[in-house]
């Protein structure tokens, strides 16, 4: 009766872990019921700029044979464009950025997070999707990239 206390409260617990506001797809991954769950989100300081992320969500059963409750793999990606015109006014252009995403992968110390790079010298906004883990680091990463015009890079270095 204990064991199946354990595991409600480990499903209830991984059910709050993330939420599915911006969700736009997910699909099967195998016959466990694992799937893969695509996200949108807007860029919440530059207004022309959507981005797609796809992630991995462990199904209960493969939960109970793997033993870990807890966690999703890290594994992630992310595409992003233009949606409409771009003004980076309100954005850091710091080296390193500004987190835009993070959907929690596990029940502690794990998150799949966006970040947002502005390259004025290429003309260029780079999202790079990266695992963030105490233990393992943030080996896993994808990048995208949305072209800016003559225009809007002008805008960005006189403002």
């Amino acid at each position: 009766m204990l064991k199946y206390a354990a595991a409600a409260c480990a499903l209830l617990s991984l059910a709050a872990c993330g939420d599915r506001e911006g969700s736009v797809g997910e699909f099967s991954n195998d016959f466990l019921g694992n799937e893969i769950m695509v996200e949108a989100f807007a860029d919440p300081e530059i207004p022309g700029v959507v981005c797609h992320v796809s992630y991995f969500d462990r199904s209960a059963l493969d939960r109970l044979r793997q033993g870990n409750w807890f966690e999703n793999p890290s594994n992630s990606a992310v595409a992003c464009q233009r949606i409409g015109p771009i003004s980076l006014a309100g954005a850091d252009e710091g080296r390193s950025g500004d987190e835009i995403f993070n959907q929690r992968q596990s029940l502690f110390f794990k998150n799949v997070a966006v970040r947002r790079i502005i390259d004025l010298e290429h003309s260029s906004i780079v999202y790079v999707s990266h695992s963030r883990e105490v233990v393992e680091g943030s080996a896993k990463i994808d990048i995208s990239t949305v072209a800016l015009t003559p225009e809007e890079v002008a805008a960005a270095r006189a403002g």
